[in-house]
């Protein structure tokens, strides 16, 4: 009785995955979502991982080429999650296809009206979701190939005046920023029509303030900047007096430089600013250094040596 039970449900086990049944075809269907689901969540924390270690070791170098090359790496390990995840999915879907295909032929395979149905819903899903799909991988691929940017870099994207941030992570399809605020910013990469990338992520001001005596203006701006507040999220560089030139008999030229994030300019612009007129005000009149309002303006050196090839005045004598 029980060698009849087990050869008969043997056979009808057999018949379910050989012979035509919506449940068969329902059944691989589950089942190929479920593989290439889970293995593709497995391979990209895995990959996650590596990104991870990489982007560790990318922050805590000292080399700052070195510290390029790391982040080029952990974007383009960003992107393979995608690229991976897209490979699984094709491979598990032509293999279900594969499996199905027989089955699908014989059941449709005399009908003209459902394969003209079936083809007119794909064009409409296909033009809704596989169009702008591939339009953000295009995108997508311009930026990493061209390389306009990479992970860690600190970007403005046009044409939205108020999306700025740090880049957390790229991929083909989209860019996912992290702003001044702590906000998580998604952008679909067919949006971002042009960035502005600032270099090492800070932005480098240089004040020039006009004193009478070099030894008192030199104590006056050290007292300021000593009480200034430093770190990453505030001035990323310790200001410091980079030049000292006689600028007349009486008069010399300080030039104070620093570096600040994108959006703590205030600090250097207004704060220090402000500071120093306060530190100047407290002597006494005929004991003040300073004799007119500081200068501020930006400094960055790779900026001044195109613009001094760009700008074609003489200068006078």
């Amino acid at each position: 009785m029980n060698d009849q039970f087990f050869e008969r449900a043997g056979r009808e086990l057999s018949n379910f995955f050989t012979q035509s049944n919506p449940y068969r075809s329902l059944l691989i269907l589950i089942a190929s979502l479920l593989i290439s689901y889970w293995l593709s969540r497995f391979v990209a924390q895995f990959i996650v991982f590596i990104a991870q270690k990489v982007a560790v070791r990318s922050d805590n170098e000292s080399d700052a080429t070195k510290s390029i090359r790391l982040r080029q790496v952990e974007t383009y390990l960003g992107v393979t999650v995608a690229i991976v995840r897209v490979v699984i999915v094709a491979v598990v879907a032509y293999v279900a296809w594969r499996i199905l295909s027989p089955v699908e032929s014989k059941a449709i395979g005399g009908s003209g009206a459902a394969a003209i149905g079936a083809s007119a819903v794909f064009i409409v899903v296909a033009s809704q979701t596989i169009g702008p799909l591939l339009r953000d991988i295009t995108a997508g691929a311009t930026i990493i190939i061209e390389r306009w940017f990479t992970v860690g870099d600190y970007i403005k994207v046009e044409s939205f005046w108020n999306v700025t941030g740090v880049v957390e992570r790229l991929t083909l399809r989209s860019t996912k920023l992290r702003s001044l605020s702590g906000e998580v910013i998604w952008i679909h990469n067919q949006k971002i029509d042009a960035v502005h990338v600032t270099p090492n992520g800070v932005r480098t001001l240089a004040v020039d303030v006009l004193v009478n005596d070099k030894d008192i203006g030199e104590k006056l701006v050290k007292n300021v900047i000593n009480r200034l507040p430093t770190g990453p999220m505030m001035i990323a560089e310790r200001l410091r007096i980079v030049e000292t030139a006689k600028w007349s008999d009486e008069l010399w030229m300080m030039t104070v430089q620093g570096k600040t994030v994108p959006g703590r300019e205030w600090l250097i612009e207004n704060y220090f600013v402000s500071e120093l007129q306060k530190e100047n005000s407290r002597v006494q009149k005929k004991n003040r250094a300073m004799v007119s309002d500081p200068i501020v303006r930006y400094a960055d050196p790779v900026t001044e040596r195109r613009f001094r090839r760009a700008v074609r005045v003489q200068q006078q004598k």
